[in-house]
């Protein structure tokens, strides 16, 4: 993600939440650049997760998961499983970023353990550092806190990237949970990360449910990459959209 976005690419990834196998694919025919297995919500536990990321194409760079803690057990087993980034949430401070770092990548970065899950899974002359390479540890910010202490988590040696979540950032400042703020604090607070995690080479990303916001976003050049929709919320709007396509024509058809 890193090395992509800082060269002028602009990934799109999507949340799943449901333990499908068919989402990620018809994901990527539809365009997407990769998933966000998440953990933290909805019905995708650890077994699945790392079932789906077996599924998904090896050479995808952004099959990501985001857990509801750094705990190492089952980060370890996403990233043996092939997950190509770990999404931490509410990250608040040095402490967390370290504890995130550490159970990412493999020594002298980290304190990962290696294991023989996959064949060859990080090619390279040295595994290790071939695979601190090919894995991102992403934390996410999503909170005042974490955003008052943008410089300290940013510049924790290993992190690759920062991903904000606006909906509860805009609740942490006392506003409505939502993500599409054109201004006010939630805004500043997105170029506020922008400018630290450009000082320190880090990139940026954000979720959003709104394609031209999010477009808007990016043409601004105030994050490198999106994570945009929920599976459950793009089926939601789906459903919503083919039901009312029918019109009044539910209740006027023919009853005979």
């Amino acid at each position: 993600m890193k090395q992509t976005a800082l060269g002028g690419g602009n990934p799109v990834l999507y949340h799943q939440t449901l333990p499908s196998f068919s989402m990620p694919e018809w994901a990527a025919a539809a365009g997407y650049d990769g998933v966000i297995l998440d953990l933290q919500h909805g019905e995708l536990g650890l077994e699945a997760a790392c079932g789906i990321l077996r599924s998904i194409p090896r050479d995808n760079a952004y099959a990501y998961a985001r857990v509801g803690s750094p705990d190492p057990a089952p980060v370890l087993r996403l990233l043996d499983s092939g997950a190509r980034g770990i999404v931490a949430p509410t990250v608040e401070s040095r402490s967390q970023a370290e504890a995130l770092v550490a159970a990412v990548k493999y020594p002298p970065a980290g304190n990962r353990s290696l294991g023989p899950s996959r064949p060859a899974l990080y090619p390279g002359d040295s595994y290790t550092e071939a695979g601190n390479r090919a894995v991102s540890a992403i934390a996410q910010i999503e909170t005042r806190a974490g955003v008052d202490r943008a410089e300290e988590i940013v510049s924790t040696l290993g992190l690759d990237s920062v991903y904000i979540g606006p909906a509860d950032l805009a609740v942490s400042y006392g506003l409505p949970g939502r993500g599409d703020w054109e201004d006010g604090p939630v805004r500043e607070a997105i170029a506020h990360l922008r400018e630290v995690t450009t000082a320190h080479g880090v990139t940026l990303g954000i979720y959003s449910g709104k394609p031209s916001y999010a477009a808007g976003l990016l043409a601004d050049g105030l994050v490198d990459y999106v994570g945009l929709g929920i599976d459950l919320v793009l089926l939601n709007r789906a459903f919503g959209d083919t039901v009312a396509a029918l019109g009044s024509a539910r209740s006027t058809g023919s009853t005979s």
